[in-house]
């Protein structure tokens, strides 16, 4: 079983604030906090520009997994999640109901959350501990560079006790999403 650490504070005994997720919301909506962020663990991170693999990768997922995705679940892009003190924006993510559903509130767990990493590894790694407390299904990490996916499964006790790595010429296989298979090969550009 492999885990992961929450990411250190910035300076050792340094005196910090935390925000809650009401606070952090409070403060964006009053223009104090810069758009392009997202809230982990009680503190504010700037999220990273995209670049066009990227982008490309989100495209071709989201397209993918709307043709295969029932009308009983979203399927929804760089959308927040209130994960406990964290409300990260995955770049994709399937949810159970609709958008009238989400009118007042964000979506407080997910089926499956996909985030895509080229340079991000790390980054986006810390944030397996909030997405398995707050009972996400399945998450998948699709890591660029290697032509990979590792998947993260059956959360338990704030961390995914289920660990599994796809690579090129491998099929995936959603166990939110059963009908849903990935070729690797068909994912990534050549």
């Amino acid at each position: 079983m492999n885990t992961v650490a929450v990411p250190p504070t910035p300076l050792r005994n340094a005196p910090l604030w935390p925000l809650s997720v009401a606070a952090y919301r409070a403060l964006g909506e009053a223009g104090l906090i810069p758009k392009n962020t997202e809230l982990l663990y009680g503190f504010v991170y700037t999220k990273m520009s995209k670049s066009p693999l990227h982008s490309f990768l989100v495209a071709r997922l989201l397209r993918l997994l709307r043709a295969a995705t029932p009308p009983t679940h979203l399927v929804r892009s760089e959308q927040p999640i209130t994960c406990l003190d964290s409300e990260p924006e995955p770049d994709i993510s399937i949810v159970r109901g609709t958008e009238v559903d989400f009118l007042t509130d964000h979506p407080d767990t997910a089926e499956l959350v996909i985030e895509v990493s080229l340079t991000s590894h790390d980054y986006d790694r810390s944030k397996l501990p909030a997405y398995a407390s707050a009972g996400v299904q399945e998450c998948w990490l699709v890591l660029g560079p290697e032509k990979q996916i590792a998947v993260f499964r059956q959360p338990e006790a704030g961390q995914f006790t289920i660990h599994t790595v796809y690579g090129p010429g491998g099929t995936l296989t959603s166990t939110v999403l059963p009908e849903f298979t990935l070729v690797l090969d068909s994912l990534f550009p050549k």
